[in-house]
């Protein structure tokens, strides 16, 4: 559920690469979950679920020498999901 397309190589390291991305991002995805959506109607969604509401989102991001500053839309369904898993994750 992690990739959209079968994108795969007639050479060894390649597949092995986008195996092991295919890992780390399933095991990014997992902490997530674990960590910073416990406790939300969303600890045990989906790998999909959690890009597609969480990580697939139009946001601005400026980056000074200080801080990093998203800024979501207005029209952003799921804020309170995002900024309650963004404030779990800055305290841990």
């Amino acid at each position: 559920m992690l990739f959209a397309d079968r994108t795969s190589s007639h050479m060894f390291r390649a597949n092995q690469l986008r195996l092991w991305l295919s890992s780390v991002a399933y095991l990014f995805l997992c902490e997530l979950r674990r960590v910073a959506l416990a406790g939300t109607d969303h600890d045990h969604a989906q790998c999909s679920t959690i890009r597609l509401h969480l990580l697939k989102t139009a946001a601005s991001v400026l980056v000074s020498t200080r801080r990093i500053l998203v800024r979501l839309p207005h029209s952003f369904p799921f804020w309170d999901l995002w900024k309650s898993a963004f404030s779990t994750l800055s305290t841990a």
